[in-house]
């Protein structure tokens, strides 16, 4: 009995200690990018939002919204203050949704984690971000064009933790709690990994989420739900994945209902909308996580 607890060990190390070695370069980059956006350009990217929001750009004003939110480093409940305030000072709805909704799919620290899965499923990650922010904005720009869809009423402006005054010991205070927020999910991603890799037939991933791809598309727009744990801790298991045959649109679809419905999310998100709006947020997640992936896979990558 010890020497096959110990054999699985070896095994389960040695899958844990490959997967480490791959990621752990993209991690470090990306929690040192996501740190320096924080403490030195993050004020500069809100600004430059607050100042588009009030300007007359109609439309294509949803474009520079939604990249900005990609380019925006904080976590839903700091954008949620954020927006808050930008709503205050008079940004509209449909460019809010656009910054939110790209924001909560994704931020420079977790677009660097993502090209461990390869220049492909980077770009398509971004892609699908930005037209979700872009499709929610434009959702919200035909449907309340004349009654609010956010209800901020309680959101006091974001507190900024980052005032020491000399900029090194902002950067590293910085990055230190940026390790230990995301630290954890990236180590049990990548243990989760490990024992998926040594006890989870490779077959099983092409056939659910490979041959077909419909289905596939479906399974992972809905597992993304409950399965996702924070950008860092599913990047591993997607990996993972995608070498075992999982198509690119579903790995897409995971990749928009994941963030997008993770739990610590999902009761920020319902505080500001409602529940009927919340119903509406989930829906167009889901429909858009869906057709999003179903056009990838029709594309060809």
């Amino acid at each position: 009995m010890g020497q096959v607890l110990r054999r699985e060990f070896i095994y389960l190390w040695y899958y844990f200690s490959v997967q480490l070695e791959q990621i752990i370069p993209y991690y470090i980059l990306g929690i040192a990018l996501g740190s320096a956006i924080s403490v030195f350009g993050k004020g500069k990217i809100h600004a430059a939002f607050s100042r588009m929001g009030q300007r007359k750009l109609g439309i294509l004003g949803l474009i520079p919204a939604s990249l900005l939110g990609i380019a925006s480093p904080l976590c839903m409940y700091g954008t949620i203050p954020l927006a808050a305030s930008f709503s205050r000072q008079g940004v509209r709805d449909d460019y809010l949704a656009a910054f939110m909704m790209s924001s909560v799919l994704l931020n420079p620290q977790l677009f660097i984690y993502s090209a461990v899965l390869g220049q492909t499923a980077l770009w398509i990650r971004f892609v699908a971000c930005f037209l979700c922010g872009v499709a929610a904005g434009w959702l919200i720009r035909v449907f309340y064009k004349n009654k609010s869809f956010f209800n901020f009423e309680g959101f006091a402006e974001p507190m900024n933790r980052d005032v020491d005054p000399n900029p090194l010991a902002r950067f590293l205070k910085n990055l230190w709690r940026n390790v230990k927020a995301t630290g954890p999910w990236f180590l049990l991603g990548i243990t989760l990994t490990a024992l998926y890799q040594r006890y989870v037939p490779a077959e099983w991933v092409e056939n659910l989420f490979g041959n077909n791809e419909g289905f596939g598309v479906l399974m992972a727009a809905t597992i993304g739900v409950p399965m996702y744990m924070c950008g860092g801790g599913t990047i591993p298991l997607l990996q993972e994945w995608l070498w075992q045959g999982m198509s690119m649109g579903s790995a897409a679809a995971f990749m928009i209902t994941g963030p997008a419905t993770k739990i610590t999310n999902l009761g920020a998100v319902k505080t500001v909308l409602g529940l009927r709006r919340f119903v509406i947020y989930l829906a167009f997640t889901m429909l858009f996580a869906m057709g999003f992936g179903l056009l990838i896979d029709g594309m060809g990558f």
